[in-house]
């Protein structure tokens, strides 16, 4: 099949569009920003967890996008207003259904997670507002006895949901392109390192600490790591298409080339790879811990994870098998 269409956004093999990869975008941030805090978390002893900010970035970024992308895609349903069957009705050969499922089960451990951390503030809200709901006190108590499993079951679960954004679009078969089994792994680095840029924004921004706080130390630890992870897994994702031969090859000839080319190897490739790395890498220690430097690399980051999620999406359904 070759391309004779010049609109980027309009191919006659569209199945998923731009509120899928926003969604997907969304669900990245939420995945790795929840690892992070989790990490942080266990390798630190904090007296008041919850005035951390890379804890409390932790508990925003990992509900807030999640409800925002599961909103999304409700909407974007034929009939939004029967999303709810799908709830509590699973499906176990049906990605999107065990996907419902993996959301449940993360959202409620990460409730858990949030209430526990945020016991004391919940505490004093109760017995200010709402004295007769004194015996929720009694329920989270019980959860912080069980707060260590409840921890490594989130991190995993994020980790899993991380992976399973790659799942979503590696089950449509009959695109080459997507069909393929390093969408997973290359996910889940690109939305941990969106996960990582989203959290410096927050404790930078709105919790207004230093670009070389100790936190801001913590996590430059795990930036060029995952970059240069995430680097290796699209070297691997393109040459698994350069040499799986017939429509694969069309289908990275396709991709890497036109309007999708450019948004790879400009948004993907320059301002979400190749800047933050370099920055990260050879950056003097004097710009490296500085808080507008930082702020700008992680800000290039997600542009990045953005532009991937759209590229690997749309150049992704330009050649059908």
């Amino acid at each position: 099949m070759t391309l004779d269409y010049p609109v980027p956004f309009h191919t006659p093999n569209l199945v998923w569009d731009s509120t899928i990869a926003i969604y997907l975008f969304l669900l990245g941030i939420s995945s790795g920003a929840v690892q992070l805090a989790i990490a942080f978390k266990r390798s630190h002893k904090l007296e008041n967890p919850s005035q951390n900010w890379i804890i409390r970035a932790g508990v925003i970024l990992g509900s807030v996008p999640t409800l925002i992308g599961l909103t999304l895609l409700i909407f974007h349903l034929a009939r939004p207003w029967t999303f709810w069957k799908l709830m509590f009705n699973y499906q176990f050969n049906s990605v999107m259904s065990m996907g419902v499922m993996l959301f449940q089960v993360y959202m409620l451990f990460l409730v858990l997670w949030a209430v526990v951390i945020f016991k004391n503030e919940i505490e004093a809200l109760i017995q200010r507002f709402m004295p007769k709901l004194r015996f929720v006190m009694k329920f989270i108590g019980f959860a912080e006895r069980l707060m260590s499993p409840v921890e490594v079951i989130l991190f995993v679960l994020a980790a899993v949901l991380g992976a399973y954004t790659g799942f979503l679009l590696s089950a449509l078969i009959s695109y080459p392109m997507l069909n393929n089994p390093v969408l997973p792994a290359l996910f889940l680095a690109s939305g941990t390192s969106s996960g990582i840029a989203a959290t410096f924004l927050i404790i930078l921004i709105a919790g207004k600490l230093k670009g070389d706080s100790h936190e801001s130390h913590f996590i430059h630890k795990f930036e060029v790591p995952i970059m240069v992870t995430e680097l290796g897994l699209l070297v691997c994702f393109f040459v698994g298409l350069y040499f799986g031969g017939g429509q694969k090859t069309l289908a990275l000839y396709n991709a890497l080339s036109g309007f999708w080319g450019a948004v790879f190897w400009i948004g993907v490739f320059f301002i979400g790879i190749l800047i933050p790395l370099m920055a990260n890498m050879f950056a003097s220690e004097r710009f490296k811990y500085n808080r507008t430097f930082i702020i700008w690399v992680s800000i290039f980051d997600l542009i990045g994870v953005l532009c991937l999620r759209y590229f690997i999406l749309y150049a992704g359904q330009l050649t059908v098998a």
